[in-house]
């Protein structure tokens, strides 16, 4: 029987919180309740997925599964019987949830304000989803029932709804410490307004969630809070350094907004574990971060209508995970963890397994006891798993408000009047979502399909040519790609995003000649604007100009030095350029940032092959495959340093592996100079 070693779980969301912001504020002896956490448990920067976008990742954080499986893929959806949209909805979530698995092994579970919750699923334990502060009327004195489905069960619901705060009746010295300056910035301002109504809506979160843990026993708690993220759409700005949009006084009167929002957290968590009681295991973590440095984009004179597809870039890729309590090992380090790895990890500690169709892992490491053996798939377990009937529909009316507030925040762009005009758009930005996700696992050829539709129905939309192409040349369609890219062009030929890719597809097509030229004028073009830097680096190296992208990944790397991918190109150039040790030294630059880069490994691999350590090269290929088994570039070399290591048999299944891989791929990307090729030739060993 598998052991327990958690009797109580509570798992805390705090959606984008950062450790940069929450380090200063440790320093400083803020937020002791984490403080504590952090000091008596373990601590790790926790990696998102591609999008970067709440319900996405809140979801996937709750199944252990990417988006493409869970079926979240927007803020929004259709409504199934046509006629507008509704905020997406549990019945729209393919797969089961932490909650339904741990209802469905006999365990009770309380969940408080997680994305994609409502209508509240018939789980053992309770549910109070994320349209709880629906429906707030103006009035102070106005009745405000809970929007039906809101509570599961329905005895709790008259509790739950006296927990809420009324965004009109904010305790004014709560309001006065998140923004000491309230009386000189005025009421008037619409800014206190927005901060007043997302911190109400943290308050009832906060309010719930403490009716609920004092409700009755419980094994697992999970309460998610959004307004790190939703408050620094619109205060992060403020945040010194000063943005050149921020005057002086507007620095003065909100700069020190966020910091207090993180103080306000973290009193509210001291609250949580006071009810939750001793003895509790707690995971605490964010779905991503929030840049608050000089990686702050400026949005400040972005139209409405483009604000939608830049508002995730305020989102840094690194989230924050604390693991305390029983079970979890004090001060463990925890390699490389990433969203996914939540669920099966909070099923171990519960004492149950993880399904093989999950995408994550246990974090063994930070725990002390076995994990259990996976099973197949929770999805093919019968019982009840407190799972809503397949025709359960909810009233289109009731998402209103919180379609408003996603246009606020400017996820969203206004809806047009036209209701399917509103669903036209909504399908398309999904698929897109869908199509980013499948890229980001590293499945291009499926995410040709899903561009390819898009393109169809917007030629014009920059991003969804612009993935397509990229899609293209992923999938090892160099001269597709070429094409993708001239037929955008064609219409509006000021799109560097587009040269890049069409530069690179150039290169890797083995057109050299040209794509050179077109590299050379981009990089006169936007000498100066940094956020090209990676992508010119990159086709640079496309094309064979290391030296050149070598400078480049340079100037990513000053300007980000927490961003892997800037120091997995310098790796890049330096190998392609015979450095060999400095090849080396930046890919472990990278694996210090996190240990889930199977190129770092690759590069550090094959670094290593060449300096003549074959020993730890071949330790270095196998981590790469490990992490990513369809790496062929991997495979080659360990096919190679198996060879030169007198073992056959490691050889040759390499090397079957690499002509299995290759028989799917249209074009074969030109090798750079000391690849697998070149060093098979050096030592005398047949090509791989």
């Amino acid at each position: 029987m598998p052991e327990r070693i958690a009797q109580r779980l509570l798992i805390v969301g705090w959606d984008a919180a950062d450790w940069i912001i929450i380090d200063r504020l440790f320093a400083a002896g803020r937020m002791p309740n984490l403080r504590r956490l952090v000091a008596s448990g373990a601590r790790a920067d926790l990696g998102t997925l591609e999008p970067k976008l709440s319900p996405l990742l809140w979801s996937s954080i709750a199944t252990g599964k990417t988006a493409d499986k869970h079926g979240i893929l927007n803020f929004v959806e259709p409504k199934p019987e046509g006629g507008g949209l509704r905020v997406s909805t549990s019945t729209s979530r393919k797969t089961k949830a932490l909650w339904n698995i741990l209802s469905q092994a006999g365990l009770s579970t309380r969940v408080v304000g997680w994305y994609a919750s409502h209508p509240a699923e018939p789980i053992r334990g309770s549910v109070v989803t994320n349209l709880l502060q629906e429906g707030e009327p103006a009035l102070d004195a106005a009745p405000w029932p809970l929007v039906p489905g809101a509570v599961h069960p329905e005895g709790l619901a008259e509790g739950i709804a006296a927990a809420r705060q009324r965004a009109r009746a904010f305790p004014h010295d709560i309001l006065r410490a998140l923004l000491p300056k309230v009386d000189e910035v005025g009421s008037a301002d619409p800014r206190v307004a927005s901060l007043v109504k997302l911190m109400s809506y943290a308050a009832s979160i906060e309010g719930a969630a403490l009716a609920s843990l004092r409700a009755g026993p419980w094994d697992a708690a999970m309460v998610f809070f959004d307004a790190i993220d939703t408050v620094g759409h619109h205060f992060m700005q403020f945040v010194a350094p000063r943005m050149a949009h921020v005057s002086e006084r507007e620095q003065r009167l909100f700069g020190g907004v966020m910091d207090r929002v993180y103080e306000w957290h973290d009193a509210a968590l001291g609250r949580l574990l006071e009810a939750a009681g001793e003895g509790v295991t707690v995971l605490l973590l964010s779905d991503h971060g929030f840049h608050s440095d000089h990686l702050r984009p400026n949005l400040s004179e972005v139209p409405p209508e483009r604000r939608m597809e830049l508002e995730a870039s305020w989102h840094r890729p690194k989230g924050v995970l604390v693991m305390s309590g029983p079970g979890v090992q004090r001060g463990a380090e925890i390699a490389s963890p990433t969203i996914l790895d939540v669920a099966p990890t909070a099923l171990a500690l519960l004492g149950l397994p993880a399904g093989e169709d999950f995408d994550g892992r246990v974090l063994a490491e930070a725990i002390a006891c076995e994990a259990p053996a996976r099973i197949p798939s929770w999805d093919l377990v019968e019982g009840d798993a407190g799972l809503h009937p397949a025709d359960l529909r909810m009233d289109p009316f009731e998402a209103a408000d919180a379609l408003q507030q996603l246009v606020d925040l400017g996820y969203m762009a206004a809806l047009p009047e036209d209701e399917q005009a509103q669903v036209d758009l909504v399908r398309r930005e999904s698929l897109f979502n869908l199509g980013v996700a499948l890229m980001s696992r590293r499945r291009p050829h499926e995410a040709v399909a899903h561009f390819e539709q898009l393109v169809a129905r917007r030629p014009s939309e920059q991003r969804y040519a612009v993935c397509l192409a990229q899609s293209l040349l992923a999938a090892g369609r160099f001269r597709d790609a070429v094409g993708a890219a001239d037929a955008f062009l064609s219409q509006d030929g000021s799109s560097v995003d587009m040269q890049l890719v069409r530069a690179s597809a150039l290169a890797l097509a083995g057109d050299d000649a040209a794509a050179r030229t077109q590299l050379d004028a981009i990089a006169r073009a936007v000498a100066r604007r940094h956020e090209y830097g990676a992508a010119l680096a990159g086709a640079y190296a496309a094309c064979g100009r290391h030296a050149e992208a070598r400078g480049w990944f340079e100037s990513a790397a000053r300007r980000n030095p927490r961003d892997p991918s800037a120091h997995l190109g310098l790796a890049r150039s330096q190998l392609a350029l015979g450095g060999f040790e400095e090849a080396a030294g930046h890919a472990l630059d990278a694996l210090e940032i996190t240990q889930a880069l199977p190129e770092a490994h690759l590069l550090l691999g094959a670094a290593l092959a060449w300096y003549g350590d074959l020993a730890n090269a071949r330790k270095s290929l196998e981590f790469a495959v490990k992490f990513e088994a369809g790496q062929v570039d991997a495979h080659r070399w360990l096919a190679l340093v198996a060879e030169k290591l007198g073992d056959r048999a490691q050889a040759e299944a390499s090397r079957s592996e690499v002509r299995r891989l290759l028989s799917s791929v249209t074009e074969r990307p030109r090798e750079a100079p000391f690849g697998p090729s070149a060093f098979a030739k050096r030592d005398g060993l047949a090509p791989v």
